[in-house]
């Protein structure tokens, strides 16, 4: 098989400096060399590395472009493709390539490190070999490989700071990908999209600016929906409906998601027309303004793209 291997930086590639870890050439390509040399990865693999590598922490969705542009541009060449990543925006970016990459019939294997690979006992080299062989055996889709877990790249989420066992994602009947008759490439651009959440006395002027100069807003609830009902919300809110920017209401729980109308007290979302997240992580949720802003010039246009389940972000039962 011929396989190639996207190579954006993050501390899977990183060495130790005086300012602490920070991306370096190399570190990737001599340990896919190691791993052939001793048998664990077969076939062809090819290395094409960000120039410069970066840090996700810096990671836009002009880096979510690159990507999804480097996997269309090569679709032909390779049977499969591994993108090695950042884990801070990692769920970000596995989010994005599910959306970006239209009718896709191959492997994508996004996978990272918690410690680099040229640091002792780093898990690196483990993901980074399962990885490899999950792209010669996982189904079509954008799949997340991490400490033995293959995980759907429309749900995850990033759930621990620094232990190996850093990702988790709700399983899902649909796989990461959406399925149509040519593959094609979705552009997306890098649109003003705030994320916000509710807290006990909100400070409603925040999520006011947000509705007035953002482009969309990702509004993080209570539990399965809920928000307090106040004036300065219901002004904010308002603002963003007039402004017709499409606003996505996720849950603050990291299982369940939301279910507006549950609650008396998420009528105030409902009234302004808050989209309904269900259960899409907060990354995913993300994403997909950013794709609906890009793909679509009405409101009513955005709003059907982000309530059609596109390749299993969200329970649609």
């Amino acid at each position: 098989m011929a396989l190639l291997v996207i190579h954006t930086g993050g501390t899977i590639g990183m060495v130790q400096t005086d300012q602490g870890f920070a991306p370096s050439s190399g570190v990737l390509e001599t340990a896919i060399e190691a791993l052939q040399s001793a048998g664990d990865v077969t076939g062809q693999v090819e290395v094409r590395a960000f120039d410069p590598l970066i840090d996700s922490a810096q990671a836009t969705p002009v880096d979510w472009s690159k990507i999804a542009a480097t996997i269309h541009e090569s679709y032909e060449q390779f049977d499969g493709f591994v993108v090695t990543h950042g884990t801070d925006t990692l769920a970000y970016t596995a989010a994005a390539l599910c959306l970006a990459l239209r009718g896709l019939i191959k492997p994508v294997i996004v996978t990272g490190a918690m410690l680099p690979l040229t640091v002792e006992g780093t898990d690196g080299t483990r993901n980074l070999r399962d990885a490899l062989r999950a792209v010669t055996e996982a189904p079509a889709g954008v799949w997340v490989q991490f400490a033995g877990n293959l995980l759907h790249g429309g749900r995850v989420r990033k759930s621990h700071s620094h232990a190996f066992d850093a990702f988790e994602a709700e399983s899902a009947p649909t796989p990461p990908a959406i399925p149509a008759e040519v593959f094609t490439l979705d552009q997306v651009g890098d649109h003003r999209v705030g994320m916000v959440s509710i807290t006990p006395g909100t400070c409603a002027e925040l999520i006011g600016y947000a509705a007035e100069v953002c482009d969309g807003i990702v509004l993080r609830c209570y539990g399965s929906g809920t928000a307090p009902e106040t004036p300065a919300l219901r002004a904010a809110l308002s603002q963003a409906q007039a402004r017709s920017i499409p606003v996505v209401a996720v849950s603050q729980c990291a299982e369940g998601g939301i279910r507006l109308g549950t609650y008396a007290a998420g009528g105030i979302l409902r009234e302004t027309g808050v989209i309904d997240g269900r259960d899409m992580t907060p990354e995913m949720a993300y994403a997909k303004v950013q794709f609906a802003l890009s793909l679509f010039d009405s409101i009513d246009a955005q709003r059907d793209y982000l309530t059609t389940c596109q390749c299993g972000e969200y329970t649609a039962a």
